[in-house]
C-alpha cells in the first residue's frame, strides 16, 4: 500500500537551531496536508538532529554463533537495570561516508573483526517522532572464534567488551528481555528468520 502523501504535502516555515552540543535541537515551523482534507495549522516540533548511522549484527554462519558487544549506556540510568547493555555494533555516518565503509571500520573498532563480506539488510528510523537519525542496518559475515577482548576508541572514552553466544543464547535474551535495545532487539530478530538462508548462501545478501 503507498501512502498518500508525500514531502510536497508539506509546507515548511523555518528550521531554527536551538541547541548546539555533543548532539542538535532543531526546531521546526510547518503546515501539513490532513487526512480529512485541507491544512493544518502551524505546528511546532523540537527534532533531536544526531544525523545518520549503521548497525552491523556480526554472525557466524558456520557455527551459528553471535557477536555482541557490551558497553555503558548512561541516558538509561533510571530507567534500566543496568546501564550496560548488549548491543550490536553500530556508528555514525561521517559527512562524504558510504554506509557500508562505515560498517566494515565500526565492525573492526568495535569488535576487532574483519567481516568477509558485510551485505544491507534494510534502513530504518529510529525514533522518528523526535529525531531524524535513520540507521542501515548490515549483517556481516564474520569468524567468531576471533571474537574476543576490549575494543573502543580512547578518544571517544568507548569501552567495549565483545561477547561470543549462540544464536540461541542471543535470542533468548530477547525474548527474556534482557536485551532490550531496539536495534539489538531488531537484528536478532531478522536473524532467527532468515539464518538458515545465511547458513546455506552466506554469499546472498537476504532480506
Amino acid at each position: 500500500m503507498k501512502q498518500r502523501f508525500n514531502r510536497q504535502d508539506i509546507e515548511l516555515l523555518e528550521v531554527t537551531n536551538v541547541f548546539n552540543g555533543f548532539f542538535t535541537m532543531d526546531e521546526y515551523r510547518f503546515k501539513h496536508k490532513l487526512f480529512k482534507g485541507g491544512w493544518s495549522g502551524e505546528v511546532k516540533r523540537e527534532v533531536f538532529e544526531r544525523g545518520n548511522a549503521v548497525v552491523v549484527l556480526p554472525y557466524d554462519p558456520k557455527t551459528d554463533q553471535v557477536v555482541l558487544i557490551e558497553q555503558i549506556r548512561i541516558p538509561v540510568i533510571h530507567s534500566g537495570q543496568t546501564p550496560w547493555l548488549f548491543e550490536l555494533v553500530a556508528g555514525m555516518i561521517e559527512p562524504g561516508e558510504e554506509s557500508k565503509d562505515v560498517a566494515h571500520r565500526e565492525l573492526l573498532e568495535e569488535s576487532g573483526l574483519k567481516a568477509k563480506q558485510v551485505h544491507l539488510v534494510s534502513s530504518y528510523f529510529a525514533s522518528p517522532g523526535g529525531t531524524s537519525e535513520k540507521f542501515d542496518f548490515f549483517w556481516a559475515d564474520v569468524d567468531a572464534s576471533l571474537a574476543k577482548g576490549v575494543h573502543g576508541l580512547d578518544d571517544e572514552n568507548e569501552d567495549i567488551q565483545v561477547h561470543v553466544m549462540s544464536r540461541v543464547e542471543a535470542f533468548t535474551l530477547v525474548k527474556d528481555g534482557i536485551i532490550n535495545n531496539a536495534s539489538t532487539v531488531i537484528g536478532l530478530q531478522w536473524l532467527e528468520l532468515n539464518y538458515l538462508c545465511l547458513q546455506n548462501n552466506p554469499e546472498t545478501s537476504v532480506r
